[in-house]
């Protein structure tokens, strides 16, 4: 199918496209942008505006080539169009895509494989991006990131190359074939989606970030780009406008300097990354020698601009994988993940020289029917999805525990843990993620958003000492164990606990901004603690030593201090009891597991490792001087050499740092012993 118009009509010839060494030198910037931020390196904090720098030189190119169509033939040849792209496209990707499949099947957990098919078939049928949005994931802050996670962006530009020729070719046909009127339906075009994005950013970021819509005219700006410079306007061809290169250079440097993962992203503040590199390629099309090219044009940077998008390809899956097979839910090591990253370079060029290049060479079929490139498209995205199927067959076949059962085992001091993962352990692996307490699918647990401060109230023997829970989710952890004394009779629990949000009165972000809502929860339980004077107040929160505090955490342990002197001067009557946070195993036990049934022992966290000294000795100052008590069941959780994940059939933690609902309930005995004094 094509379509037809007459060639445009300028009283300046419009400028012809040819190879521009400062865009090649551009995609250089991108790329090393991505990869330095997916290494680890902090400086460049938001180095994921990278992206962004492609979709823009993306919607330049694509747009130019089009253009050139219509005025060179008068028409578009949808067809030879789809067929070029998909051969520049698809072979490395799908091939990656393919490999990563596979050495996710070698080396990554059985449990994540249903993931890792999942998103291998979205990418098969280039729509991975939009699988990301239907899971919610957090591109800039997920723990435990996809291995296809940057297929995100091919998606967009996929799926922009699909419509974008049909909707420039009618745009041209109902602006009477005048580049003039087009450039003004493109803006408009433009415009809307620009706006779409930042109101969406209230409702969705997840959709925000990775729909098509949303991300569209950051690809129009290219195009809108492409045309200014066929436009003939005066100022495009004076020596002065390659000024505009340089200072769109440097705004990409400081952005990619002063945006990090609390930037809310894209959203408005994607307009700064997408309007420099704009000013970077009508500055670079300038006469004379003040624009960038001079940088740009080096060497090395024409070396890593050719080789782009294979670093781009095989980049991510080389930090994700050995993460994954680490069991861990936090980045390996800065010095590992530069090397990673390093070691993608020979990886991409490889991939360019034998793969990416020749696929687009290839003489055969480039003058072969069309057809011929649909039909391998659609056959490299079948064998692709052929793959991903094999494995996931191979991974449900995959044990997941010994074929041995084990007695169960009261929460005893200093337990040794089971040797292996046994038949009837509970929760099972496949199981554990979704062990959580009552609360959270009761409506208890309180979100981030949510203020109310009233709680959830357990036990109906009116005689029993009242107490009340209070913090995050590692307070929420121990809601299972106080369940069972309210049930029995013991106590009557008040419950509240809110996502992220400590009993600490400290001053917290949430997601780059500072977390008000927690205040207003935390003060709304002062005020409800005050009045209702219940006997006792348990106090519990995670031990992040990353905690991300307003003003930086660089004095974390005074203020994690101070937070909590503040909180017990506030609780006037009450006594207090200060629960010691369980140990962080510092990986995902489950995952760890799956791999290791036969050798359980060998996913225990060291009990050196397992607490953030600091921060408990900052607890313990607090408590000096003060009637609170310190609650302390590290002796019920670790040994004098590590903290096991399984006790007798009971798997401890349900991910590195959450206790299990089953073992939480097991702890309500020695947790009543020490807590029974403070109340008697």
């Amino acid at each position: 199918m094509t379509a037809t118009a007459h060639p445009a009509s300028s009283t300046t010839p419009p400028r012809r496209s040819g190879f521009r060494p400062d865009i090649q030198g551009l995609r250089a910037i991108a790329v090393l942008l991505v990869v330095l931020f997916h290494s680890g390196v902090e400086v460049l904090s938001g180095g994921y505006v990278g992206v962004d720098v492609f979709f823009v030189i993306s919607g330049f190119l694509i747009t130019t080539h089009l253009l050139e169509s219509l005025e060179r033939e008068g028409r578009i040849r949808f067809g030879a169009f789809y067929a070029k792209r998909a051969r520049r496209i698809l072979p490395a990707s799908l091939l990656v895509a393919a490999l990563t499949v596979v050495a996710a099947w070698i080396w990554m957990s059985p449990l994540l494989l249903e993931s890792v098919v999942k998103d291998a078939i979205a990418t098969a049928l280039y729509v991975p991006n939009y699988r990301f949005a239907l899971e919610d994931t957090d591109y800039l802050a997920e723990a435990t990131p996809s291995a296809f996670q940057h297929y995100w962006s091919l998606g967009i530009e996929e799926q922009f190359y699909l419509f974008w020729p049909a909707v420039l070719a009618l745009v041209f046909w109902l602006c009477r074939r005048s580049e003039r009127r087009v450039m003004v339906a493109v803006a408009v075009l433009t415009a809307a989606s620009f706006l779409a994005c930042v109101l969406w950013m209230d409702i969705s970021q997840p959709w925000t970030f990775f729909s098509l819509p949303t991300r569209a005219w950051e690809l129009g700006v290219g195009g809108l780009v492409a045309m200014l410079l066929r436009s003939g306007a005066k100022w495009l061809s004076s020596p002065r406008t390659g000024l505009l290169a340089w200072a769109g250079l440097a705004a990409l440097l400081v952005i990619a300097l002063v945006f990090d993962e609390g930037t809310p992203f894209p959203g408005w503040t994607a307009a700064l990354p997408v309007l420099a590199t704009a000013a970077l390629i009508i500055g670079g099309a300038a006469p004379g020698r003040m624009h960038a090219t001079a940088v740009l044009g080096l060497a090395p940077m024409q070396f890593v601009g050719a080789i782009s998008y294979s670093l781009y390809l095989v980049h991510w899956p080389l930090q994700v994988i050995p993460q994954a097979a680490a069991f861990s839910d936090e980045p390996l090591p800065l010095g590992v993940r530069l090397l990673l990253g390093a070691a993608a370079v020979p990886l991409a060029w490889l991939l360019f020289r034998l793969v990416e290049r020749p696929a687009i060479s290839w003489t055969r079929l480039r003058e072969a029917r069309l057809r011929w490139t649909g039909a391998l498209a659609a056959a490299a995205s079948i064998a692709l999805i052929a793959v991903s199927g094999g494995v996931h067959l191979a991974a449900t076949q995959q044990s997941l525990a010994t074929p041995q059962s084990v007695a169960a085992e009261e929460a005893g001091p200093h337990p040794e843990g089971t040797e292996i993962v046994p038949a009837n352990l509970e929760p099972s692996l496949d199981e554990a993620e979704n062990d959580n307490p009552a609360v959270y699918a009761s409506g208890c647990h309180r979100s981030q958003s949510e203020t109310d401060p009233g709680g959830c109230q357990v036990g109906e023997n009116e005689d029993a000492p009242l107490v009340f829970l209070f913090g995050d989710s590692h307070a929420a952890s121990w809601y299972p164990a106080l369940e069972k004394l309210a049930e029995d009779g013991t106590i009557r629990l008040d419950s509240n606990t809110k996502s992220s949000c400590y009993s600490l009165d400290i001053a917290q972000l949430d997601e780059g901004v500072p977390y008000t809502s927690c205040e207003q929860w935390r003060d709304g339980l002062f005020e409800r603690i005050d009045a209702e004077q219940p006997d006792l107040v348990i106090l519990a929160n995670y031990n992040n030593p990353e905690l991300p505090l307003e003003g930086g955490n660089d004095d974390l342990a005074d203020r994690w201090q101070e937070g909590l002197s503040s909180t017990l001067s506030q609780i006037d009557g009450p006594e207090v009891a200060v629960m010691k946070d369980v140990p962080d195993q510092q990986r995902t036990p489950r995952l760890c597991l799956s791999q290791h049934v036969d050798d359980a022992r060998r996913c225990a966290v060291p009990l050196e490792d397992a607490f953030v000294e600091e921060l408990v000795q900052a607890e313990d100052a607090a408590l000096e001087g003060t009637a609170a008590h310190r609650v302390d069941l590290t002796d019920r959780l670790c040994n004098e050499e590590n903290c096991p994940v399984i006790i007798g059939n009971t798997l401890v933690y349900r991910d590195g740092h959450h206790l299990t609902e089953t073992f939480s309930r097991d702890l309500s005995e020695p947790l009543w012993e020490q807590l029974e004094p403070l109340v008697g």
